[in-house]
């Protein structure tokens, strides 16, 4: 008499149980997704760590003299070296003298220095009563591209220096094609080639030397505004802040750079 529903009481039961099941299942699959998930940034932190703690210790061994391949650099490659600072640290102008410091010690002669708000601009002449062995760029005569000088030779550029010589070009560019239309000529202002663009940079005297080396310090990877016509090979390093700069790591810098077998498209 009390049967059928005993069996039916079981069977609701084992449906229950069904249900559960999955929830279960999906549950731990999902504390095991994050315990991975955990464990590989635990792995990755780990790894991230070692190797800043790493690369300090190397930067103290080749400021120490202890590794000797850093000690002999071929700076034939590095005829021209670009600085992009973060314009917040540029105000930290003892770090910028003593990082030229660093260079002038290792041989490089010819260095620009960039920051987005001119903060070195209007610093430059703070900068040379503190280098007593460095020049400006205006005040030289020579190619420096192709000869070093017993000096160093600075250029100092902001955004607003690339701004308003894209604006000059673009002017030049704009008069020299409405000079041709007015002669009977034709009017080809639609077509601006990358020739056309660096031909009217050297006329108004913003083309400048390219740099082989550019060295960005500051919290971003990136060239922050510095004059792109000037980069077409430029091999680009992030350094890190300008707080934690050390001679280890540009001298390695510049020796991995001289190192490196470039080559150039046609």
């Amino acid at each position: 008499m009390f049967f059928v529903p005993i069996m039916h009481s079981r069977s609701m039961n084992f449906r229950d149980g069904a249900h559960k099941l999955p929830r279960c299942i999906v549950t731990i699959g999902n504390l095991g997704l994050q315990l991975l998930w955990y464990f590989l940034q635990i792995i990755v932190s780990a790894w991230y760590y070692i190797s800043v703690v790493g690369n300090l210790f190397e930067s103290y061994f080749i400021s120490w003299g202890v590794l000797k391949k850093y000690k002999s650099l071929h700076l034939k490659n590095v005829r021209y070296l670009a600085i992009v600072i973060e314009s917040e640290e540029a105000y930290q102008i003892s770090k910028v003298v003593k990082l030229l410091q660093w260079l002038d010690s290792i041989g490089v002669k010819n260095v620009c220095l960039y920051d987005m708000n001119g903060v070195l601009k209007k610093s430059k002449e703070t900068i040379f009563q503190k280098l007593k062995n460095a020049k400006s760029i205006e005040d030289i005569s020579e190619v420096v591209t192709h000869h070093a000088p017993g000096h160093m030779t600075l250029e100092f550029l902001s955004y607003v220096d690339g701004k308003e010589a894209v604006a000059k070009a673009a002017n030049l560019i704009f008069v020299e094609n409405m000079k041709r239309h007015n002669l009977g000529g034709e009017l080809d202002v639609p077509i601006l080639l990358e020739s056309h663009l660096n031909e009217a940079l050297q006329i108004v005297g913003s083309k400048g030397p390219e740099p082989d080396l550019l060295l960005v310090y500051g919290p971003v990877r990136s060239h922050l505004g510095f004059p792109a016509w000037r980069l077409p090979y430029t091999e680009i390093i992030h350094m890190g802040s300008l707080n934690f700069m050390r001679y280890g790591s540009l001298r390695k810098a510049i020796y991995n750079y001289t190192k490196v077998h470039q080559n150039y498209g046609s």
